[in-house]
């Protein structure tokens, strides 16, 4: 009797199912899943950033429980100008904070940091 070429992959699976080692086989899925749930939960504040000439001003409100650290990072374009990194603001659950920075001519970019 010969098998189909559809069932051909069934024995090799189940013979490294079987050779595989204990430990690998009884990990427990929970203790994964739990991990993960860790891992995956929602955390940063929203950002809405305007620049108005050489000046940036951003608004962070944060809906999450835990806490934001946000900074504001400002890189101007003219090689002369000082480049400004903020010091990180707290911005806690349900509460919108204000960062403010400028350069002395044109900004190149802006964005924001987040630390937990």
């Amino acid at each position: 009797m010969r098998l189909s070429h559809r069932f051909a992959p069934v024995p090799a699976a189940l013979a490294l199912l079987v050779a595989m080692p204990w430990d690998a086989a009884s990990h427990s899925a929970e203790t994964t899943v739990h991990a993960r749930v860790d891992d995956v939960r929602p955390f940063g504040a929203a950002c809405r950033t305007a620049v108005d000439g050489s000046r940036v001003t951003v608004h962070c409100h944060n809906p999450y429980p835990e806490t934001d650290r946000v900074s504001l990072h400002v890189e101007c374009e003219r090689w002369w100008d000082i480049d400004s990194d903020g010091v990180p603001v707290g911005a806690g659950p349900a509460e919108t904070v204000r960062l403010t920075g400028r350069c002395w001519k044109e900004v190149r970019s802006v964005w924001v940091s987040h630390q937990k």
